[in-house]
């Protein structure tokens, strides 16, 4: 892949140039010829320059050396672009011109070898014409390096964030698990298992950048089971799903913090008349996500507390991360209730049918 992008570069390089030199020689195939003649000029430039120069020198910053290495590296370029204009381009075109215009005088040959060589105008044109194809190589090459630590750096913090979530979660439902051993709950053994299949899903299934919307769902579904063995009667859980699910890829572990905030930071300090409703919607590459539950009276609006929590940081964090332009989070704090609605625009080139 890195060969042939190399490739396609110097290719649409060779065409814009031979556009160029058409402007000045009136045929594209004289005009691609001497172009042809100048190219390892470029070539050696830039390979030489970004591989060897930059890399050495530069990126370990010995700056003396750097500049030293890289004026002799220009001076032998634009040396090279002069001497095959003077001996291979220059002539070229001369004859090509002489044949459609016999009485045709091109001052620019005009002189010895030397005076030819050391002509000031000649020298700065070889030294633009020899520089500006590296120069916009050099500045792609840099842009490329520049993305792809941003991408590792992107990707570090995703994995940092992503994986705050797995203790977080397996701390909450430890104690779910270890309140229902203390009852000697016959659901202990519902938990455990249900426990195992999300725990696999966290270990093995999140490793990549996307995951199925529908097993995520499920996997939402399965820990909203898992809490409703836990508070039993005393929770009145709503979960509605529409839409349709299949096709649709989404970032791992996005809407589970949203869910547990509302058990763990609601619902568990409430003795009676404790409700959850979760609402989620596909519909036209769009997901709603909206998560209702009951306030304890004393609960007051807190950024530090309820909506301050680690879950619903890293989920910020990584939307803002994942889907910059794609996504609304909003929360809100009644005096009798905890709101938190999430819209996400599915990407549409990971959907295959409505």
């Amino acid at each position: 892949m890195r060969v042939k992008v190399h490739v396609l570069f110097w290719v649409l390089c060779t065409l814009v140039l031979t556009m160029v030199y058409r402007i000045g020689i009136p045929d594209y195939l004289v005009s691609f010829k001497v172009i042809m003649m100048f190219m390892p000029v470029y070539i050696f430039y830039f390979y030489i320059t970004a591989y060897f120069v930059i890399p050495r020198y530069l990126f370990t910053r010995k700056y003396v050396k750097f500049a030293l290495a890289f004026l002799t590296c220009m001076l032998i370029s634009v040396t090279a672009f002069r001497l095959i204009e003077i001996c291979f381009a220059d002539p070229y075109i001369y004859q090509f011109i002489l044949k459609n215009d016999p009485g045709f005088v091109w001052h620019k040959l005009e002189g010895s070898f030397t005076t030819q060589l050391l002509k000031p105008a000649y020298i700065v044109s070889a030294f633009e014409q020899s520089n500006i194809i590296i120069w916009i190589a050099i500045s792609l090459k840099f842009y490329k390096m520049w993305h792809e630590k941003r991408q590792v750096a992107l990707q570090a913090e995703l994995n940092f964030l992503k994986g705050q979530i797995h203790p977080h979660f397996l701390f909450n439902t430890l104690n779910n698990l270890y309140a229902l051993t203390l009852k000697q709950s016959g659901q202990a053994s519902s938990v455990v298992l249900g426990l195992s299949d999300i725990l696999r899903y966290m270990l093995y299934e999140c490793r990549t950048e996307a995951v199925a919307l529908l097993r995520d769902v499920e996997i939402l579904e399965s820990y909203a089971s898992l809490e409703k063995i836990r508070y039993e009667d005393r929770l009145d859980l709503t979960m509605s799903i529409t839409g349709n699910l299949n096709n649709y890829l989404i970032a791992p572990l996005l809407m589970l913090p949203l869910v547990e905030n509302a058990f763990k930071h609601g619902i568990s300090e409430m003795m009676t008349d404790a409700w959850i409703n979760i609402d989620l919607q596909v519909k036209a590459s769009k997901l709603t996500l909206k998560v209702s539950n009951s306030k304890p009276p004393q609960i007051y609006r807190d950024d530090a507390g309820h909506y301050g929590k680690i879950g619903l940081k890293n989920v910020r964090k990584r939307l803002e991360l994942l889907y910059p332009d794609a996504h609304k989070l909003n929360v809100y704090d009644e005096e009798d209730m905890f709101v938190t609605i999430l819209e996400l625009k599915l990407n549409n080139h990971l959907k295959t049918s409505e």
